[in-house]
C-alpha cells in the first residue's frame, strides 16, 4: 500500500460523520493535523473527545497552516460552497461531504473551480467502496448483465420517525430543500450511476412531509441520538419520505424510495438492477452478499471473497473473506484510494471514487425532483 504519513489532513466538523472520517484517516496512516468544530469552544472539547491533538480557532486559521495538504469537509450543508471555494483558493485538496452544495448553481461553480486548481477533489460517496458494489460496477462494464433495462431501490431509515427526533438536517436553511433525497437519496443516485453507468435524463416525484411539527430541543443534538431536556415546537417543510420514478438517458426506467421514517429500518439501502440476460442486487445491511439473477441457470449469491472476485471488486477489498467489510471499511477504502491519487498528483485511469462532476449532477437531480413534486409533472435535469 502507498506510504500515506507523510500526508497532513485536517477535518472540518466534529460529529458523527466527522469523526468516522478522523478514524479512518488514522487506520489509513495519515497525520491529522487538526479538527475545526462549529465554535471554538466546541472544536477543543470535541479534539479532546475523540484524541486529536489540536482545534483550529477559524477557517482563517486552517486555511493559513500551509503544513495541511487535505481538508476533509463534514460540516452541514449550508457550509460546503463558501469552504470548499476557500479551501481551493487556499491550494489544498479537497474531500466533501455530500451533497456537495445547496444548489445546482452553487455545484457549478465548485466544478469550474476544482478544474482550475488542478487538486484532487472528491465528493464522498463512500457507499462505492463496499467491495460488491465495485464488483457490480465492473459486472455491468464487462457486459456480464447485458443491456440495462430496469433500476429499482430505496434508502430507508427510522432515525427521524419520531416528533422528537431532531437534526440540523430537518431545516432547509441548513440541510437544503430537500432532506431525505439530499441527505440518503442521493447516495442511491448516485451509487445506481456507479453501477449502472446510467445518468437520469428526467423524473417525476412525490415528495411527503408526514410531520410538519417537531420540538426543537434548545441545546445540540448529534446525528442519530436523541434530544434531550426542553424542546420548543417548530414548522418543517423538508420531506420525510419521497417516490421518485426516474428515465435513463438511453431509454433504461427507474423507481427509487426514500424515507427517514420507516421504523425499523435503521440504514436499509437497497438497488436491484436487471439487464437483458442477467440481474444483480445489493443490499447494505448484508454488504458482503451480491445477488445475481438468471433466466437459463441457477441464480448466485457471491459472498466478498478477492479470490472469486473481478478487478475492480478485488481493488476495493480489504479483508479476508468472511470477515465482513462494514460502514467504517467503506471510508477506509474510499479515502485509500483518493490518496493514491493526492500522492500521484492527478487522478488514476482505473479510479472510481466520485468527483465534483458526479456531485454536481446529483444537484441537478435534487433541483429537478423539487420542481417536478411542486408543479407534478416530468421535469428534465438542467431544465431551469
Amino acid at each position: 500500500m502507498t506510504e500515506f504519513s507523510q500526508i497532513r489532513a485536517a477535518v472540518i466538523g466534529t460529529g458523527f460523520i466527522g469523526t468516522v472520517h478522523v478514524q479512518a484517516l488514522r487506520r489509513l496512516g495519515v497525520q491529522v493535523a487538526g479538527v475545526l468544530g462549529s465554535s471554538e469552544a466546541r472544536g477543543i472539547e470535541r479534539a479532546a473527545e475523540i484524541g486529536v491533538g489540536y482545534a483550529y480557532a477559524s477557517l482563517d486559521a486552517l486555511l493559513a497552516d500551509d503544513s495541511v495538504d487535505v481538508v476533509h469537509v463534514t460540516s452541514p450543508n449550508h457550509a460546503h460552497f463558501p469552504q470548499v471555494m476557500a479551501l481551493l483558493d487556499a491550494g489544498k485538496h479537497v474531500i466533501c461531504e455530500k451533497p456537495l452544495a445547496m444548489t445546482s448553481a452553487e455545484s457549478a461553480q465548485m466544478v469550474t473551480k476544482a478544474k482550475a486548481s488542478g487538486k484532487i477533489c472528491a465528493v464522498c460517496y463512500n457507499i462505492r467502496f463496499y467491495p460488491l458494489n465495485q464488483q457490480a460496477h465492473g459486472m455491468v462494464a464487462a457486459g456480464d448483465l447485458g443491456r440495462i433495462h430496469f433500476v429499482t431501490g430505496h434508502y430507508h431509515q427510522d432515525w427521524l420517525a419520531k416528533l422528537t427526533d431532531w437534526n440540523w438536517r430537518l431545516q432547509a436553511d441548513k440541510g437544503g430543500a430537500l432532506r431525505s433525497v439530499g441527505d440518503i437519496g442521493t447516495h442511491w443516485v448516485d451509487l445506481t450511476s456507479f453501477v449502472t453507468g446510467l445518468k437520469a435524463k428526467s423524473v417525476f416525484a412525490d415528495l411527503t412531509t408526514f410531520l410538519p411539527e417537531r420540538q426543537r430541543p434548545t441545546g445540540p443534538v448529534e446525528t442519530f441520538s436523541s434530544a434531550q431536556g426542553a424542546t420548543e415546537t417548530v414548522p418543517i417543510d423538508t420531506d420525510d419520505s419521497s417516490a421518485i420514478i426516474i428515465r435513463y438517458s438511453g431509454g433504461a426506467k427507474g423507481v427509487m424510495t426514500t424515507s427517514q421514517i420507516n421504523v425499523g429500518r435503521k440504514n436499509s439501502l437497497i438497488w436491484d438492477v436487471a439487464g437483458s440476460t442477467a440481474s444483480a442486487a445489493w443490499d447494505s445491511e448484508t454488504p458482503d452478499h451480491l445477488f445475481i439473477g438468471r433466466r437459463d441457470g441457477p441464480n448466485e449469491v457471491l459472498m466478498r471473497d478477492f479470490t472469486l472476485m473481478n478487478p475492480a471488486g478485488t481493488r476495493a477489498a480489504t479483508l479476508p473473506p468472511g470477515h465482513v467489510e462494514g460502514f467504517a471499511d467503506s471510508f477506509f477504502n474510499f479515502f485509500r484510494a483518493v490518496y493514491v491519487d493526492v500522492c500521484s498528483g492527478t487522478r488514476g485511469a482505473d479510479s472510481t471514487w466520485a468527483t465534483f462532476e458526479d456531485g454536481h449532477y446529483e444537484m441537478l437531480f435534487c433541483d429537478a425532483v423539487v420542481k417536478s413534486s411542486r408543479e407534478q409533472r416530468w421535469v428534465d435535469l438542467g431544465e431551469h
